[in-house]
This record gives C-alpha cells, structure tokens and sequence, in this order.
C-alpha cells in the first residue's frame, strides 16, 4: 500500500493531467461507458506503476506512455478484462471532465475524423496536438525522430482529405 503523501502527490500530478487521460479514452473507445472503462483501467495502471517512476522522463511523458499502451493494449485484446483491485487503495478524488454542448459537438466532430487514423496515427496526433516535442513523441511511442515527421505530414493530408469529403458528404462547400 502506497503512503498517504504519495498518494495526495498521485491525485494532484493526475488531476493537472486528466485532460490527456480523457483525451486518449476518446480517441480509443466509442461509448461513454467504454471511455469511463478504459480510464479506470489507465487510472489503474499509472497507480500500480507509480512506485517505479523515476523521474527520468517528464510526468506528462511517462503518464502518455501508460495510457497509450493500455488503451491500445485494450483494443487489440477487443475485451475488457480489468484485474480486480481492491477500491479502498484507488485514489477516489479524481472526476470526469465536463464540457458544453457546443464544445462537446466539435469534440465529436474532431474525433470521427481522428478515428478513421490508425492506432499509432491517433497516438501521434494527440501528442501533436498536446504539443509535444519530437523528442517527447519518439520517448513516448519509441518511434524515431524522422519517421515521426514523415508518419506526421502524411496524417495531416489524411485529415484533411477526410474532411474535405466529410464537408462535400455534408453538402457543405
């Protein structure tokens, strides 16, 4: 069991970055149910691993690098299979974010074109997205620098060709 202090410590350095939590369940589950699933799942994962960090690395960095691999984990295995943990050592204090109607519209909108991308393509926009470094991006998804750029510019023309005919599927112009 993990001390209180490290707790308090874990709930704060999470809490600064649910944003990105949330961003990774949306762009790797379709439902509201699978997205609150999958963060607990991630939530779960980044406790049982948070003795081991080190440091070496960003928190941000090493926080993507777990929620990355447990979500894609998660979709190849096409099955939910949450290890039972005992709630009373989870950390209870953290919440969903909320967002109005218009915002969360626009959401939906973004994510249907990302989730037409690849699991590595989705991984990489988000990154790009939460303006990562090359850097942190090849750190985070163990992909070099180059390929990176390359992987990059040819999903920004891969987006905007899907929004391009989702805007003419519209009858937009």
């Amino acid at each position: 069991m993990q001390k209180p202090a490290t707790q308090e410590e874990f709930v704060t350095l999470v809490q600064e970055h649910r944003g990105m939590l949330h961003k990774v369940c949306r762009l790797y589950c379709y439902s509201e149910h699978d997205r609150q699933d999958l963060f607990q799942e991630i939530i779960i994962q980044l406790w049982k691993s948070y003795p081991k960090f080190r440091a070496d690395s960003k928190f941000s960095t090493w926080l993507y690098r777990i929620a990355l691999n447990t979500a894609i984990s998660d979709l190849r295995k096409q099955r939910r299979r949450i290890k039972p943990i005992d709630p009373d050592h989870l950390p209870t204090q953290l919440q969903d974010m909320q967002y109005s109607k218009e915002q969360e519209e626009q959401l939906q909108l973004l994510y249907a074109a990302i989730d037409q991308l690849t699991e590595v393509e989705k991984a990489l926009v988000m990154l790009f997205l939460e303006d990562k470094s090359y850097d942190e991006m090849e750190e985070i998804l163990g992909i070099n620098q180059n390929n990176l750029r390359v992987k990059m510019n040819r999903i920004k023309e891969k987006l905007r060709k899907i929004t391009k005919d989702t805007a003419y599927g519209t009858g937009e112009s």
